[in-house]
């Protein structure tokens, strides 16, 4: 919810796409640094302490962000910094977070958990700009922050409960090797086409279509000239993608059917969506492909995930979550920045059609890779 505000509240203050850009920028790129030590970090330590240490860090940042903006001491280099900040805590603490769900489980559960745990992290990227463009529009945008700040209350209280009092806590083995040492076995991980091949998958998603989201703002102000009421109905249209998304990934594939291979060609049809926005002069029609760009995002990164951490031993998961989210994490920061460029230089139509065009001939390629490729083995 916070992330689509901070884009109307950075419009407001600046009248620029760029600070756009540069927000979405610092709020993922921490992961480009960070994320593959939070990885290592994950698969050392016990996770719940690592997710509540720097979820706290995080909620710290959040309220200070709205005690600025109901003093009105917000500026726009203090909203950029506390999205670093964030973005920081995110790309050290979300590996744990992946990793935790397949460890508290069954083998034979993992599948079932993955996808439930994959889907709730992606529907809230979802539902949470649906929420937060309603809430716009009938309490503006402060109430999305104070929303996003009261939400880590329930949060803490269902992270002490992570591990019933009856069953011991999970601790990580002890690792003999040093975490430079660890840090470097990810070269051979990336040496398998069953890893590389779905992240590639992720990376070209967020680096090309995920904008659609961040820059919906700018579409809707410069291509429609709508009001804080159009955007909050394209956040809503997106949010119901987003639920259309999650639901299918629960749905039993047959075996010939892999999700690596499902997450590429869902990211082919989103690079076709995001090439129809670019093109696209009605309000009506706009609806019904966010709707569409919703659910193929949400499914493609659900299918990636949960490929990814059901062939992955214990031993590896936090890292292969880690690489998961550098995936994600980086692609958006490098699509905002790129994209926030594309858009000052050439406007919001022109920078969506080039994006669509990249995506489409990459994910193309990388889906015709997974076809070639038949193995699932990820390592232990």
């Amino acid at each position: 919810m916070q992330q689509i505000a901070q884009p109307w509240v950075l419009l407001s203050l600046s009248s620029s796409a760029f600070w756009v850009g540069l927000d979405g920028f610092a709020m993922n790129a921490p992961s480009l640094l960070f994320t593959l030590w939070g990885g290592v970090i994950a698969d050392r330590y016990d996770r719940k302490k690592i997710v509540l240490f720097f979820q706290g860090i995080q909620f710290l940042c959040v309220l200070t962000m709205v005690v600025f903006l109901i003093v009105g001491w917000l500026k726009v280099w203090i909203i950029v910094l506390i999205s670093f900040l964030i973005g920081l805590t995110d790309s050290l603490s979300m590996p744990s977070f992946q990793s935790i769900i397949p460890s508290l489980v069954s083998a034979k559960e993992i599948h079932r958990a993955v996808s439930l745990n994959s889907t709730q992290f992606n529907l809230s990227r979802i539902l949470g700009p649906a929420i937060a463009g309603i809430l716009i529009v009938r309490f503006g945008v402060i109430s999305c922050f104070s929303a996003n700040a009261a939400s880590y209350i329930p949060f803490f209280l269902s992270l002490y409960f992570i591990y019933p009092r009856n069953r011991k806590v999970i601790q990580q083995p002890p690792k003999q090797a040093s975490p430079v040492t660890e840090l470097s076995q990810f070269r051979v991980l990336l040496k398998k086409p069953s890893v590389l091949l779905p992240l590639l998958t992720t990376f070209c998603t967020n680096i090309f279509c995920a904008p659609l989201l961040t820059f919906c703002a700018v579409l809707v102000k410069s291509v429609f000239h709508g009001e804080a009421a159009n955007f909050g109905n394209a956040m809503v249209a997106f949010g119901i993608g987003g639920l259309i998304g999650a639901s299918s990934s629960f749905i039993s594939l047959p075996l010939w059917i892999k999700r690596n291979r499902m997450a590429s060609l869902l990211a082919v049809l989103l690079a076709v969506t995001v090439i129809g926005v670019s093109y696209n002069h009605s309000l009506v029609l706009l609806i019904g492909l966010l709707i569409c760009a919703g659910a193929l995002l949400t499914s493609s990164n659900i299918s990636v995930n949960t490929f990814l951490q059901e062939n992955a031993s214990n031993a590896i998961r936090g890292r292969i979550a880690s690489l998961y989210q550098l995936a994600l994490s980086g692609g958006l920061s490098a699509g905002a920045l790129i994209t926030g460029f594309m858009v000052s230089k050439f406007g919001i139509s022109a920078a969506l059609a080039a994006n669509g065009v990249l995506a489409f001939a990459i994910q193309s390629w990388i889906l015709w890779r997974q076809f070639r490729n038949s193995g699932v083995n990820i390592g232990s």
